[in-house]
């Protein structure tokens, strides 16, 4: 029979993977083991009606932020500019995961060209890193090396990427100062705590509390900041307004640069002036796919979500999926026995583009996909050792946040960013405000070993000076006769890529609203470890029938936080997820 995660918790530690759900639980406000999903929520979906608005909407994972966002959209700026504005807020009202002390990707459509772009602003490892840099004399992966040392620390991108998305793309009615200035004014005056900051300030108590520049800004004496405390974060307002006074240059060159440098090798790192000052946003082409007559576009590599996105639709799509039902044990079961080989094939094909030869083609390739599905038995689960890559090459010819943001002329932002884990590494850089990332941790270690979300890896994402690591982070654009139809996306580690994925299903296979299709429970099976991961508000019926096709049911914490945006012919529509406090989709 299933068990619930905090049972099955102590069996897969030893595999690495649960490790994530207590990460991602954490990071979305949970105390440690307590799963957030609600079942009256998550099963009565149909209830659930979308935010409605005319000219402009956002929807992020938190309110003051999406406020932000429609403020500036309101005053005439674009959806970039209000993206610019809530990536910043973020880094003062959601600190576990919103940053500039991280990186991300963010894809821009713009209506007037009606053309889609790529911004890669993934962080970078220093130039001094080496394929053996976390390894021990052994040979063998030592996690705490990618995970809570100084060599966990990527070079940012999260403000080099949000400065080139304002220089190019914004309306060019705000100038980069007038889009910080809100966060400069929320982090020098400080925040109220509320029920979701303070139950992730308990979760990542540990890991903050190591660090002596952390516990200045996030604690009272020996405990976290509760509810109803004021968080109030001058250095990094300090920070903002070098940035908003001098642009990036303020954070990539000089004082600031030169503290992060500071704080990082007292850790025990190896990051440089130079890594800092050499650091480039990349803008790629999305990778693009069709799904029953629906355009999807995605983030290309170095993350691996669009990718796989695609690759999953396209085996789907050989099914009746609206014929099975929502939730039906047999449409569930054909939707994770699409999601294994799709997680096989990252394991050995997915790293840098700009270092490895990435066979993108075949693996969105809709012949692959067909021999792909024609290995799935209907009536039966695949086990892990069953499973293996797939020869794509013939069709050749944690913590994170997301937001959603459209605005009256149509333009678009899909935007995901991270610090990997619930307040990255923990360390605040001192005197600069910034919480740094343990980005390192998502490169592979070696051939076959697994990072903090059970991810195995092989040397197509090994660690070397400058590679960006592999991601799983899926900011997604659909659709419809050409015209814009689903802006989504989700944080959730692992998970990213099914959590949108199901969004995306749920719309357009079974007729949802934007609401309903958020919140309606969500499956995840990454192909190692090798189970099933459900919400609660599965049917228990549906549940027995899975374990009878042979599937290992684990009932486990919630996936993500899908904020997400519908265009319907009445205007736009909103959710923001239910399975977090103090998200909100809001427009105008």
């Amino acid at each position: 029979m299933h068990t619930m995660i905090t049972n099955a918790l102590r069996s897969c530690l030893i595999a690495g993977f649960c490790l994530s759900h207590a990460i991602d639980g954490r990071a979305q406000g949970t105390p440690p083991g307590t799963p957030r999903a609600n079942q009256a929520i998550l099963s009565d979906a149909a209830r659930l009606l979308p935010a409605k608005a005319v000219r402009g909407m956002v929807s992020s994972q938190e309110a003051q932020a999406t406020r932000i966002g429609v403020d500036i959209l309101r005053r005439g700026g674009n959806a970039v500019d209000a993206a610019v504005a809530v990536g910043f807020a973020l880094a003062v009202t959601l600190p576990r995961a919103g940053n500039i002390g991280g990186g991300g990707f963010m894809l821009v459509h713009r209506a007037a060209s009606a053309d889609t772009i790529a911004i890669d602003y993934r962080e970078t490892a220093p130039a001094a890193a080496t394929a053996t840099l976390f390894l021990d004399d052994k040979g063998e992966a030592v996690p705490q090396k990618s995970r809570d040392s100084g060599l966990a620390i990527g070079t940012p991108g999260t403000v080099g990427g949000l400065a080139l998305a304002h220089r190019k793309y914004g309306s060019g009615r705000f100038s980069l100062a007038d889009l910080i200035a809100p966060a400069i004014s929320l982090a020098r005056d400080g925040i109220i705590i509320d029920n979701d900051l303070a139950d992730s300030l308990g979760g990542g108590a540990a890991r903050l509390a190591r660090h002596a520049s952390s516990r200045a800004i996030f604690f009272s004496g020996d405990k976290p900041l509760a509810t109803g405390n004021r968080l109030v974060q001058s250095d990094l307002a300090a920070t903002l307004s070098a940035i908003a006074a001098s642009g990036p240059d303020a954070f990539y060159r000089g004082a600031i640069a030169e503290k992060i440098v500071a704080a990082t090798r007292a850790l025990g790192g190896i990051m440089t002036s130079q890594d800092l000052a050499d650091y480039r946003v990349i803008e790629r082409q999305p990778v693009k796919g069709q799904y029953r007559g629906y355009d999807i576009f995605s983030m290309p590599p170095p993350s691996s979500g669009g990718v796989h996105l695609i690759q999953i639709l396209n085996i789907l799509e050989g099914y009746d999926l609206a014929a099975l039902g929502a939730g039906s044990a047999t449409g569930l079961h054909l939707l994770v026995e699409a999601m294994k080989p799709a997680y096989a094939d990252r394991a050995q094909f997915l790293g840098d583009p700009d270092r490895v030869k990435i066979p993108l083609r075949g693996l969105i390739d809709k012949a692959y996909a067909a021999s792909l599905r024609a290995k799935i038995n209907v009536e039966q689960a695949r086990k892990a050792d069953d499973i293996a890559a797939g020869n794509p090459l013939a069709h050749e010819s944690d913590q994170t946040t997301h937001f959603s943001i459209v605005d009256a002329e149509g333009n678009a932002v899909a935007n995901t960013y991270t610090l990997n884990f619930s307040y990255g590494v923990g360390m605040v850089a001192e005197g600069t405000g910034v919480l740094l990332n343990n980005e390192m941790d998502d490169f592979s270690a070696k051939p076959g070993a697994q990072n903090a979300y059970g991810l195995v890896g092989s040397s197509a994402n090994s660690v070397s000076p400058g590679a960006r690591p592999l991601s799983s982070m899926t900011p997604t654009l659909v659709f419809r006769n050409n015209k814009l139809f689903l802006v989504t996306g989700s944080p959730g580690g692992s998970r990213i890529i099914t959590t949108t994925l199901q969004v995306i299903s749920n719309v357009i296979d079974h007729g949802m609203n934007i609401a309903e299709a958020v919140a309606a429970p969500r499956v995840h099976h990454q192909w190692r470890p090798d189970f099933l991961l459900t919400e609660t508000g599965q049917s228990p019926d549906t549940l027995r029938l899975l374990e009878a096709r042979g599937h290992k049911v684990v009932i486990g914490s919630t996936s993500g936080s899908a904020n997400s945006i519908m265009l319907t012919k009445d205007g736009l529509t909103g959710a923001s997820d239910p399975r977090q406090r103090g998200t909100l989709a809001e427009g105008y």
